[in-house]
């Protein structure tokens, strides 16, 4: 028996999960006294919650589609679309002990004290919580699309639109696999470019589904609604360390069916170009090589401070080192299990290279085509639980920004139960509030670029504002609104305007090139007679397609009239805009080279300003620095009352800590490194190196 596809037993499973986790909320309600425990779980979470509420805040089942669908499209180094955090991980050794020992609640809180600006605490809220509406999309997105291929409708009963849908997708794939390897006939040109324009715009499909998304958004928001809303932070925690089970199960669940399917590891390697092997793509063959890594993992580092939840999940810990230790125990086993994701996406292109016009689905796909009865009921509810973990701890710190940023600075009077049912209520928008930008955006990868990109406004004040006192909330208040103009207003400005999508210089292409690859013949070559046997190395010709400059995609206004005027489509580059004013022509560059670019000018521009016009202003007055850093400096204490009386001693005597400082007498209040801070710092860069390790055993196995 199955319902709209679905085997009524994988239904059931699915079922079960959300009676326990409501379950969880209702049984926690009635703990939630203050809104230190229902913000931040009163600072009493352990080594093992941590562990888990960093594994399960940071892992989401987004992320697993974004590895395997840029692993489908580019090859093993499609992977360091999320896989670049690999490089940050030692990083958190720092950041977790800097957001314990702050003693805030929110990221607001710290931006409201350490610059004496409510504006400021106040901007980053409002911002961080119009920004999570489209990290809270694409949680959704990737569990209606793996609903969606779960749930295939039968050809028979396609609609006469769906049927031509489906069957133009056919078309384009059959040409453009022609047009690749050079062999496209003149006559099939002109079609293979209509068909290119109308799956640019998402006219064409590979599959037409069961599942209505809107609905099926509606039904997911409202199950997380009801559990977070009763339980809080607390519950995020709780259901974060059963649901970090099911997650180890969705990572690993595909692969071993995978590989059975394909031939194991040598049939993989016989069915997948020897070049999406390489960890680190070409500059020619893949859109991230090395120096594109390198340009996103910096974008990233600068960002990963400006994260909403990172000051309650470090927060709640009892002391910095369980803060320190959870937070990369939790990080580093998300790493091994993103190794699992990137075996799924190789797996992928052996077996449905070409077949799916949305490679976001491909997790669902593999799930109905891979895992049989009762196995796709679990790999659902682990999707499910690895949304849920990220959405229940972000809703719960967006509700606390609103209510400590926004709400508390209007109404400062009220009980803390009334702040708590704000908080609810905010909890309530915020998930729904998501669907409205699910609905709006229909593309992962571009929501992945974007998010790398647009923290780095925040986060470059919080590094600086944390490490020199010279920086001012003048210069941080004009750094953002620059920033902002540039990587958020502009782009979608000009995405959505006519005239800037059809002005010549922004419809600006780099050059299509044919090039000439060695390469490890596959079974299909050897099948159309261009090796003896697989493996043997022979010569093959790769068109490398042009690629737009300004926008993400470029393509014809009426797909159908090859006359009709070309139009820029997906998020405006201001960044690369900027840079061409100064003479920078990119015709030459190719797509990792045009990333690089927009990644480092996201990066640096944010800092270089911030360090200028700090100069040009004054800084933040003296007893309120003071005081901020005492608590930066001073180890947290045992109990509160010790705590506080130690960092208003601190406070007092800051010329203690002048002997401990990097760069004595300066603005600068970087600490000598201890003992724990080396190994630590140190012993994180082990761990990458063995992970590192760990996956170029996995992609060379059976090679």
């Amino acid at each position: 028996m199955h319902i709209i596809g679905l085997h009524i037993v994988d239904a059931a499973i699915i079922v079960i999960y959300f009676v326990i986790i409501i379950w969880i909320g209702k049984r926690l309600q009635k703990r939630m006294k203050d809104t230190d425990e229902y913000f931040i779980a009163g600072r009493k979470m352990g080594k093992l919650y941590q562990f888990f509420l960093n594994f399960g805040a940071s892992t989401d089942a987004s992320q697993a589609a974004a590895v395997s669908r840029e692993i489908y499209r580019q090859g093993i180094a499609g992977m360091w679309i999320q896989y670049l955090v690999l490089f940050l991980t030692p990083f958190y050794w720092f950041t977790a002990m800097l957001f314990r020992r702050v003693r805030l609640i929110t990221v607001g809180d710290f931006f409201t004290e350490r610059f004496n600006s409510k504006f400021l605490g106040s901007s980053y809220a409002i911002f961080t919580i119009l920004m999570s509406l489209f990290g809270t999309a694409v949680g959704y997105m990737v569990a209606a699309k793996t609903f969606m291929a779960l749930t295939p409708k039968p050809p028979e009963k396609y609609s006469v639109e769906e049927k031509l849908s489906v069957a133009q997708y056919q078309e384009y794939r059959s040409l453009k696999k022609f047009y690749l390897a050079d062999t496209l006939p003149e006559e099939k040109i002109e079609r293979y470019q209509e068909l290119k324009s109308m799956n640019s715009k998402g006219e064409l499909h590979s599959f037409v589904s069961y599942v209505n998304p809107v609905l099926f958004y509606f039904i997911f928001g409202t199950l997380v609604c009801i559990y977070v809303v009763m339980g809080g932070f607390t519950a995020a925690a709780i259901t974060d360390s059963f649901q970090g089970i099911l997650m180890i199960f969705f990572s690993i669940l595909l692969i071993p069916f995978g590989l059975a399917a394909i031939g194991g590891f040598k049939g993989l390697h016989a069915s997948v170009p020897e070049h999406m092997f390489w960890l680190f793509g070409t500059g020619t063959l893949s859109e991230y090589a090395w120096y594109t890594i390198a340009a996103m993992a910096f974008a990233n580092l600068v960002s990963i401070v400006a994260v909403a939840q990172s000051m309650q999940v470090s927060g709640s810990a009892t002391n910095e080192a369980t803060a320190r230790f959870g937070q990369i125990g939790g990080m580093m086993f998300k790493r091994v299990m993103m190794i699992f994701w990137a075996m799924a996406g190789l797996i992928a292109i052996g077996l449905y290279a070409g077949q799916l016009n949305d490679p976001d689905m491909i997790w669902g796909y593999m799930t109905k085509h891979l895992l049989g009865t009762g196995f796709i009921g679990i790999m659902m509810i682990g999707v499910l639980a690895a949304n849920m973990s990220s959405l229940d701890a972000q809703s719960v710190a967006l509700s606390a920004l609103f209510v400590n940023q926004v709400y508390k600075p209007v109404l400062p009077d009220e009980s803390e139960k009334h702040y708590i049912n704000i908080g609810r209520i905010v909890i309530v928008l915020t998930i729904f509030g998501g669907i409205g930008m699910a609905v709006y955006v229909s593309n992962l990868l571009e929501l992945f670029k974007y998010f790398i990109s647009m923290p780095a406004i925040f986060g470059a004040p919080i590094w600086l504002g944390f490490m020199w006192r010279r920086i001012s909330g003048k210069a941080v208040t004009i750094q953002i609104f620059v920033s902002f103009l540039i990587i958020a207003i502009i782009p979608n400005i000009f995405q959505s305007w006519d005239a800037a999508r059809t002005h010549e210089k922004f419809l600006q292409q780099t050059h299509e090139k044919r090039i000439t690859v060695t390469t490890k013949a596959l079974q299909e070559d050897v099948k159309n007679g261009l090796a003896e046997e697989v493996g043997q190395k022979i010569q093959k010709t790769r068109i490398i397609p042009s690629y737009s400059v300004f926008y993400e995609k470029i393509a014809r206004e009426n797909p159908d009239d090859t006359n009709s005027r070309l139009m820029g489509y997906g998020r405006f580059h201001a960044e690369l805009w900027i840079l061409s004013w100064f003479g920078m022509d990119f015709s030459n560059f190719n797509k990792a080279q045009l990333n690089t670019a927009r990644f480092l000018f996201d990066a640096l521009f944010p800092i270089l300003l911030l360090i200028i016009l700090s100069y040009l202003s004054k800084p933040v007055s003296k007893d309120i620095l003071d005081y901020f850093y005492a608590k930066i400096h001073t180890p947290v204490q045992p109990t509160p009352e010790q705590d506080l009386l130690m960092v208003q001693t601190n406070a007092k005597n800051m010329e203690k800590f002048e002997s401990r400082k990097l760069f004595p007498k300066t603005q600068w209040e970087l600490h000598k490194p201890g003992a724990m801070d080396y190994v630590g710092f140190f012993g994180t860069w082990v761990m990458v190196g063995l992970v590192i390790l760990i996956l170029w055993l996995f992609v060379t196995i059976g090679g």
